[in-house]
């Protein structure tokens, strides 16, 4: 096969493109602190609410008076309607009844299941901005109110955890994502595709193998072929101060591409114990992050799913939260059957920039506001509802911020932590490298950083 030098470059610099390279930040000098070590079996799946989801009728709190047809004239969701989640006070939407599964367990509610899932209500952070684009990049690089930092925290509990250079290490995390997530970026670049198939060199995965071709193996380097060839040619030049730099990053983008493609190449992904993704974009990439848990060493995925800005036509079954939360309830549960042989060892998480306004506007929605939910899964949660009962729910609370809506009980920091120290087994150290800024949070507002010990 013939390739063009146009079409070679061309087609490497859309996978470069998926990949996220980063040629400017020199990764190879990226900073090793291993100051505690990721367990190399547990895995993290996080999935971004984006537009602010209604946490107040996401986890309903039933038990407050102030949630009524006053409050909500038409989406106040009725007690008979939703879903009783056994602690007298808290129900969940009727849209998420496909979550029960997971929830269920004869400690929690009386019915037999796992009780593998969380529901943390009332999280956010302080001095919340109610900006989509500032909160959502506050979430991903893990420092509110710093507009600077293009970083992901996640990225860097990767980077402190794990020997990023290590050729093994060059898929230890993926955005199934058009573009790329804030949360995964760093000096390292992690892929950003929406399907696998997509991250490659080639239509196919013979094509793909030539255009990749190797790295070269005389000093100096020329006898490599196609991409890694061209990236991968001698490391060190005294006339050439960045070939470490594009050797290293052309062996990381060939190596993450062979794992991908291998995937791939397994053939068509059929999904155990009677699993069913919801249909569309959403569906398919979760159905692709279970593929890839499987069949790659991946450790860390990320995917969005939009349209949670509901300023009006929100709705109750119908409308347009419950058919977004009808997705991610059949979602995760699909996840949870699909993925039985890892289940102990994943952790699933959404986020959301914030929460809602507790009372209902004019065009029957709701506006921008402070604390919402988050769900956590995996076999190693303790489920329950947190943050959502008669003892956390004090009078007033859909109230206490600016008389308009709810306010947090929970840093999003604080939920993340537990879930670097208690499942990936972090060092509680580690934290104010993750989250630069942590350690202040947490003497500011104590009480955000309780533990909740969902893990």
């Amino acid at each position: 096969m013939n390739i063009s030098r146009r079409s070679f470059l061309r087609t490497g610099a859309i996978t470069c493109g998926a990949l996220g390279c980063n040629l400017a930040s020199p990764f190879i000098m990226n900073r090793q602190l291993l100051a505690g070590n990721i367990d190399q079996n547990k895995k993290l799946l996080f999935i971004f609410q984006r537009g602010g989801n209604d946490g107040i009728n996401t986890v309903i709190p039933q038990g407050d008076a102030q949630y009524n047809t006053d409050t909500r004239p038409t989406l106040f969701i009725q007690e008979q309607q939703a879903i009783d989640l056994g602690n007298g006070f808290a129900q969940l939407h009727p849209q998420l009844m496909d979550l029960m599964e997971i929830y269920n367990n004869s400690g929690i509610n009386g019915q037999d299941g796992p009780g593998n899932l969380a529901l943390i209500h009332r999280v956010g952070y302080a001095d919340q901005s109610r900006s989509h684009f500032d909160s959502q990049d506050y979430w991903e690089n893990g420092v509110p109110r710093n507009d600077v930092l293009k970083e992901g925290f996640i990225y860097r509990h990767l980077a402190n955890t794990m020997d990023l250079s290590n050729k093994e290490n060059a898929f230890a995390a993926a955005g199934l994502s058009g573009s790329q997530l804030l949360a995964l970026k760093g000096p390292k670049p992690f892929p950003n595709f929406s399907r696998a198939a997509q991250y490659s060199l080639g239509n196919n995965v013979e094509r793909s193998a030539r255009f990749l071709g190797n790295i070269p193996t005389d000093p100096q380097g020329s006898n490599g072929k196609g991409f890694m060839g061209l990236f991968g040619k001698a490391p060190t030049s005294p006339n050439k101060p960045y070939r470490l730099l594009v050797s290293q990053t052309g062996e990381a983008l060939g190596d993450s591409l062979l794992e991908v493609q291998g995937a791939v190449g397994q053939g068509e992904y059929l999904a155990a114990n009677g699993a069913s993704y919801p249909g569309g974009s959403f569906g398919n990439k979760l159905q692709e992050a279970a593929m890839l848990f499987k069949r790659t060493n991946v450790k860390v995925m990320g995917l969005n799913i939009g349209g949670w800005d509901t300023h009006s036509g929100q709705g109750i079954n119908n409308g347009r939260q419950g058919d977004l939360l009808y997705q991610m309830g059949m979602g995760i549960q699909a996840l949870y059957r699909d993925l039985q042989d890892q289940w102990d060892d994943l952790i699933i998480v959404t986020m959301t920039e914030f929460g809602r306004t507790s009372k209902e506007n004019g065009s029957r929605g709701t506006d921008h506001a402070e604390a919402s939910v988050m769900m956590v899964a995996g076999g190693g949660v303790k489920g329950g509802v947190y943050n959502c009962d008669a003892d956390t729910w004090e009078e007033g609370a859909m109230f206490a911020k600016r008389d308009r809506y709810l306010s947090r009980r929970t840093d999003y920091r604080s939920v993340f932590a537990e879930i670097f120290t208690k499942h990936f087994g972090d060092s509680p150290d580690l934290m104010e490298t993750i989250m630069p800024g942590y350690s202040q949070a947490v003497s500011d507002n104590p009480s955000d950083f309780q533990p909740l010990n969902f893990v």
